[in-house]
């Protein structure tokens, strides 16, 4: 994520897809998904009333049915991008389209429009006005004012099933956490130190462990102390965090942790150090977790695989903070399970997107917005989708890996 999060190694460095935890990063969670309703500052049921009288949008006629609208759709048959073409579809194309509670994905919009594309400020009125619509109002105006294309590889392939297609997942680690270094809380989360110099490589992970000269420049910038070292990675790796942390004088309160630099060394996939050496064959994080729990001895060569470390800056999380995600690359507050990860080459920032994907961990039919990037999401028909926080986001996000298929919704010309 960029933004201020996946932050930061989103579109610096991001999240790492958690099937892939450990095996590559994504540069950037049952979930329980947590919806917000947008609220205006109507006081009084009798002024909600009005308003969601006056503010409900009115289908245009004819605007049911196939590819409804108001003028011709700006985009030609076939549109070229550099990873991907988009070809017109028809809304009754969409799996699960009539289903889907469209009201759910709505806060993504209005978050969506705090920083939107160009192409959809426009539509930004309209959207705050239907956040309190029903959610077959909001399905009329989204077959009124947008033409779904669908994605396929611009280099051709199988998009039914059999090409390049991958679902995966990540999410925003909840620890505990101690201000102080004391028994029990012995793995540091650290700000960038004083000496570090953008762009040039620094101490790897096993310096800053050993090495007298490290440690003396990291002092001082410990931000928090953890548990278990192997959080403070999964923490690096997804890019961001929540930490309950407890201060000197017995005081608890909730922060975030978004990225703000590196140690500048390249990224290695603990998981595929383990793959190599043929000690697991299942890199998912559960089979870490077993293999760790089987060889303690073997953790800090597991840790240290990974040379790249990921500096953070904390900030207060308020109550509402706490009800969504963490920054993405596009600026904005990322939603669980309606924010996703994308290649921007192949669909820019914003672009709100049919979600259709169904395997072993989860099945998805759902209207979902392209508000991330990560360095592992590369390709037409690559996702990663935002589980949201803590332990059951983690859950899915480790185990997500399966196939996908995406729409871009586009606006139609008025």
């Amino acid at each position: 994520m960029t933004g201020s999060g996946r932050y930061s190694e989103h579109l610096y460095f991001s999240n790492f897809a958690l099937p892939y935890l450990f095996v590559q990063p994504t540069e950037v969670v049952s979930a329980s998904e947590i919806s917000m309703r947008f609220l205006t500052t109507c006081g009084t049921a009798l002024v909600m009333a009005i308003f969601l009288a006056g503010c409900a949008y009115k289908p245009l006629a004819g605007s049911a049915g196939r590819s409804a609208g108001t003028g011709p759709t700006p985009l030609k048959s076939g549109e070229q991008h550099a990873l991907s073409r988009w070809v017109p579809a028809d809304w009754n194309d969409l799996p699960g389209f009539d289903a889907d509670d469209t009201a759910d994905a709505w806060n993504a919009w209005i978050r969506n429009c705090e920083r939107p594309a160009p192409v959809f400020a426009p539509l930004c009125g309209e959207v705050r006005r239907l956040s309190l619509a029903a959610p077959e109002e909001q399905r009329d105006w989204l077959r009124a004012r947008l033409q779904p294309y669908r994605v396929e590889p611009a280099s051709g392939g199988n998009w039914n099933g059999d090409g390049p297609s991958l679902l995966t997942g990540y999410f925003e680690p909840y620890l505990q956490a101690s201000r102080m270094q004391q028994p029990g809380f012995e793995a540091p989360v650290y700000a960038p130190p004083p000496a570090l110099s953008p762009g040039r490589p620094w101490y790897s992970r096993q310096d800053m462990a050993l090495l007298p000269a490290a440690r003396a420049q990291l002092a001082g910038s410990e931000i928090a102390w953890l548990a278990d070292p192997v959080d403070a990675l999964i923490l690096q790796i997804q890019g961001s965090g929540r930490l309950l942390i407890t201060e000197p004088d017995g005081s608890q309160r909730m922060a975030r942790l978004t990225f703000a630099a590196t140690n500048g060394q390249t990224y290695r996939s603990p998981g595929k150090w383990l793959l190599d050496q043929g000690a697991v064959r299942d890199a998912s994080w559960p089979g870490i977790k077993a293999w760790l729990a089987a060889n303690p001895d073997r953790l800090n060569d597991f840790l240290w695989s990974n040379p790249r470390v990921v500096f953070f800056r904390e900030q207060d999380l308020s109550p509402q903070d706490a009800q969504s995600g963490p920054p993405g690359a596009q600026g904005v507050a990322l939603t669980p399970g309606r924010s996703i990860a994308v290649d921007p080459q192949s669909i820019p920032l914003g672009t709100p997107v049919w979600l259709a994907s169904s395997g072993p961990q989860i099945n998805l039919a759902r209207l979902v917005f392209a508000q991330d990037t990560g360095s592992a999401i590369i390709g037409a028909l690559r996702a990663d989708y935002f589980a949201g926080s803590g332990p059951q986001a983690g859950d899915l996000a480790g185990r997500l890996k399966q196939p996908l298929k995406l729409w871009v919704l586009w606006p139609r010309s008025r």
